[in-house]
């Protein structure tokens, strides 16, 4: 059964596809950090992860978010749905070439997958590169160390 929708307030952008949002009513905040579910955006100090960054930004930053939580990830983070002013942000970020759906997600969210064919062919943000390097294999060449 899923969970229930939460309509928060977005205070932070972490990266392409985590931010941090403050549900709840006044004097009863809390602040829930959150993985944008079924795509992975390029990391930090990827090509192209800054740019991932503030496109999020540009859609959620201080806007009114709907949370579909979908589970908790490996992080403590809540994995979620995203709609920022009526935009689904998974379908945003992969439309604008600033994230690739995440595969072992994809089969539940069939339309991504021709918006990153469509985003591909067009040579749109990071499907410029030559050889475009996904993240999951750019966390595996260059594991996190906690500073």
């Amino acid at each position: 059964m899923p969970l229930a929708a939460l309509v928060c307030l977005v205070v932070a952008i972490s990266d392409g596809d985590t931010l941090t949002a403050r549900c709840g009513a006044s004097g009863a905040y809390r602040q829930v950090k959150v993985r944008v579910a079924a795509i992975d955006a390029p990391e930090s100090r990827q090509a192209f992860g800054q740019k991932s960054r503030q496109n999020l930004a540009r859609l959620c930053f201080r806007q009114q978010a709907t949370l579909q939580p979908r589970e908790q990830d490996s992080y403590g983070r809540t994995v979620a749905d995203v709609r920022c002013g009526g935009t689904d942000v998974a379908s945003a970020q992969v439309r604008a070439g600033l994230a690739w759906v995440y595969t072992p997600y994809a089969e539940a969210y069939p339309h991504l997958g021709p918006l990153q064919q469509r985003a591909r062919g067009s040579g749109v943000g990071l499907w410029s590169q030559r050889r475009p390097l996904a993240p999951w294999d750019y966390r595996h060449r260059h594991p996190y160390r906690p500073r």
